[in-house]
Parts: structure tokens; C-alpha cells; sequence
């Protein structure tokens, strides 16, 4: 086989490689379990190109993501529940049904707040349609926070349950607000350390975290992406470390935590000259 701008040859590579007797021996030992890891970190990988700005890696990520996808749906076909074609007809009924005006005659057009409402007020709609098939009891009055799907990531979760709230009122207005309930999780943490319970430590670090995600919100961070940009530079950081110690005969076991935080030191006004803070 040779490479191909079709779907279809990778419709077909998908299905050699799930082959029984001549396949890949991997693939053939795999399920929708063990492979969602795998479209997890994808996803993740996806991301990571977005925000290095890093086309070649994005159009090789979302390769590697589509992937998944097709990966996910051959395993559904074998099993005789859906195909491939099958997950395109949902998404295009999807998207056609929940863009009523840019697919159906409409005059004018909507303010993207407007859009946002038809947006969620159809995806209730689906939500109820689907839980009427399955035979679900449909609550007369949805939740302000429905919708919000309990398997994606912690940090976006969190940003998706307070924009949920804000919606109806339930936030607040100024971050520095938000700075002051930070504030008060932390003091609450030292409580907990001071008293020694873990349990009562842990939920107040979540609490801390989530208050963290608001004020991202507010001011117009994607928290996930901004951890990822704090983790890029800590190792970009510690690998200066290790380089300086290694120039000594040195290693970070071998070093003390005083020699470290020199050429931590080092590394962070060698990155933003003339800044002293921590």
C-alpha cells in the first residue's frame, strides 16, 4: 500500500491491520478500553502543537488523532454495531442540526451569544431525545450544569461547570475577587496541614485549584494551556540545571538544593533579563 490523500486507504489499512491470522498482532489484542487512553493522549498531543504554533507537528497530530477515530470505529464494525460512514453521518447530522442558521433559510444572522444559546438549547434538546430512547426518565427541568461530561479533563471540566454557572448569574465580577477566595483556599490549606489530615489537605488543594481555574476565566486563560506552557518552562528550567551541573561533575543527586536554586536562578534571567521575582 502507499500513502494516500483518501480516506478510504485509511479505511483499508485500518481493516489489514485488524485481520485475523495476517493483521498486526497488537492491534488485533485491542478494545475501545485499551485504546481510549491512547485518543486521550492524542488529543493532548494535539493541543501541545497548537499552542508551539507548530503546523508540520499539528497536521502529523491530528493524523495520529483521526487515527483513533478510525481505529475506535473499525473495532464498532466488527462487532456489528456501526461503521465508519456511520460516526460521519452523526457528526454532519450533528452539526447541520445545530446550525439551523447557517443550514436552513433564515433572515439575518445571529450575534455569536445567540449562537452560543441555540447551541445549548439544541444539545438539551438531543440530550433528552437520547435518554427517551434508552428509556431514561427526562427531569421536567434540566440542570443549570447539564451537559457537562464527567470523562473530560479536571481543569476543563471545571472551566466548563463555571461557565455554566456564570451563565445564570453565579460568579463574580472582578477577578481580584477571585485573587481573595485563592487567598482564603490557601489559608484553609494551612489549617489542614497545621491539623495533619490528608483527606481534609487533598480537598482543600482541589478547592485551591479549582478557584486557580476562575480566575483563568476571568482573565482569559485556557488553564490547561497555561499549565502547559508553566510545565514546558520548568523543564526547559531544570535542564539548565542539570547541563551547569554536569559542566562541574555533577548531578541533581549529588548537588545541594542551595546549588540548584543558584542555577535555577540563572536560568530564569537568562530567559527574562533584568527580572528578579521567583
Amino acid at each position: 500500500m502507499t500513502p494516500s490523500r483518501d480516506i478510504a486507504r485509511l479505511l483499508e489499512i485500518m481493516a489489514q491491520l485488524r485481520t485475523p491470522e495476517t493483521g498486526c498482532p497488537w492491534d488485533l489484542e485491542q478494545d475501545f478500553a485499551t485504546i481510549a487512553p491512547y485518543t486521550i493522549e492524542e488529543a493532548f498531543e494535539v493541543a501541545e502543537a497548537i499552542a508551539r504554533n507548530d503546523l508540520d507537528d499539528l497536521r502529523e497530530e491530528l493524523g495520529d488523532l483521526l487515527l483513533q477515530v478510525v481505529f475506535h470505529a473499525r473495532i464498532a464494525e466488527e462487532r456489528g454495531a456501526f461503521a465508519f460512514g456511520d460516526v460521519v453521518e452523526a457528526v454532519t447530522g450533528k452539526m447541520i442540526r445545530r446550525h439551523p442558521h447557517v443550514f436552513t433559510d433564515s433572515e439575518g444572522r445571529l450575534a455569536p451569544s445567540h449562537v452560543e444559546g441555540v447551541w445549548d438549547r439544541i444539545k438539551a434538546e438531543e440530550k433528552a431525545e437520547r435518554a427517551a430512547r434508552r428509556g431514561e426518565p427526562v427531569a421536567p427541568q434540566s440542570s443549570v450544569l447539564a451537559g457537562v461530561k464527567a470523562g473530560q479533563p479536571a481543569l476543563s471540566r471545571a472551566m466548563e461547570l463555571q461557565r455554566k454557572a456564570s451563565k445564570v448569574g453565579f460568579d463574580w465580577n472582578d477577578p481580584r475577587e477571585v485573587l481573595k477566595k485563592i487567598r482564603e483556599e490557601a489559608d484553609e490549606i494551612e489549617v489542614a496541614l497545621d491539623r495533619g489530615d490528608k483527606d481534609h489537605i487533598a480537598e482543600e488543594t482541589g478547592d485551591l485549584m479549582f478557584a486557580l481555574v476562575n480566575l483563568a476565566r476571568h482573565t482569559g486563560a485556557d488553564p490547561e494551556m497555561a499549565l502547559r506552557g508553566t510545565n514546558a518552562k520548568f523543564e526547559r528550567r531544570f535542564s539548565y540545571i542539570e547541563q551547569a551541573l554536569a559542566a562541574r561533575g555533577k548531578s541533581p543527586d549529588t548537588a545541594t538544593l542551595a546549588e540548584m536554586d543558584a542555577l535555577w536562578d540563572e536560568a530564569k534571567r537568562a530567559e527574562t533579563p533584568g527580572e528578579n521575582q521567583r
